[in-house]
């Protein structure tokens, strides 16, 4: 697929995923005429990507994670330094707060939806 066809499908911008590309998080593969083709995967790739960055994730570790990402996972850190370590188990850290804070907020909500329903039902 063309960059335009994946921006839309990710709702990326082109610029964006020419950035990624910059930053080798995304390789496509080039026409003769020079245009980019992207693979399928690249789809669920981009997502990925987007949440990681949303996460609080540098473009440099997410480059180191991606193997993890693919199925078959692959995990290969030759070059995994305490400093890269010690930033994943912060980011682990902070999103499993923030997914603890997420879950207790749709918890509130469903009450409050329950609630609200049932008071206005008829009787």
């Amino acid at each position: 697929m063309r960059i335009g066809e994946l921006s839309e499908r990710t709702g990326t911008p082109r610029r964006l995923l020419r950035y990624y590309e910059e930053q080798a998080l995304i390789t496509p593969t080039r026409c003769a005429n020079g245009y980019r083709d992207y693979d399928e995967r690249f789809v669920d790739r981009v997502v990925q990507i987007r949440g990681l960055l949303d996460a609080g994730l540098p473009t440099r570790i997410i480059r180191q994670i991606l193997p993890c990402l693919d199925k078959p996972h692959v995990i290969h850190f030759p070059d995994a330094t305490p400093e890269m370590l010690a930033t994943l188990e912060g980011e682990l850290d902070r999103m499993n707060h923030r997914i603890a804070c997420l879950t207790r907020n749709r918890d509130a909500i469903e009450d409050y939806l329950e609630v609200v329903r049932q008071a206005k039902a008829p009787a």
